[in-house]
């Protein structure tokens, strides 16, 4: 009898249920696909119907600075988990918009224009 572990289907789905997004200063950020679905831009990139080089390598590069995409994700989940079912009495709708320091906030409105969610 062999000690090897046998993978099945499973196991590949569960590590494709994650994406990386990078930004332009190398950093990386791994979300939920659920999560980064939010955005309709990186949906359409990480779509397992189209042929894009990020659906194939579940990357998703976004052209600005680590601290910019960073609070981009945090939207995406914030955004997620106040979209999604269930009771949402533990945090305050005004918690995210007070983590946007104001040397981000004109970057991050920018970024939201061109990755739309």
């Amino acid at each position: 009898m062999s000690n090897d572990v046998q993978m099945d289907d499973a196991g590949a789905e569960k590590r494709d249920d994650w994406v990386k997004i990078t930004s332009s200063d190398g950093y990386s950020f791994l979300v939920k696909r659920s999560v980064a679905a939010i955005s309709g831009t990186l949906k359409n990139m990480l779509s397992e119907d189209s042929s894009f080089r990020e659906a194939i390598a579940n990357t998703c590069p976004i052209n600005e600075r680590a601290a910019v995409v960073e609070k981009v994700c945090e939207y995406m989940s914030f955004k997620a988990y106040y979209e999604g079912p269930g009771s949402k009495e533990g945090v305050d709708v005004n918690e995210f918009t007070e983590r946007i320091p104001p040397e981000v906030a004109l970057e991050l409105c920018v970024t939201l224009l061109l990755v739309p969610l």
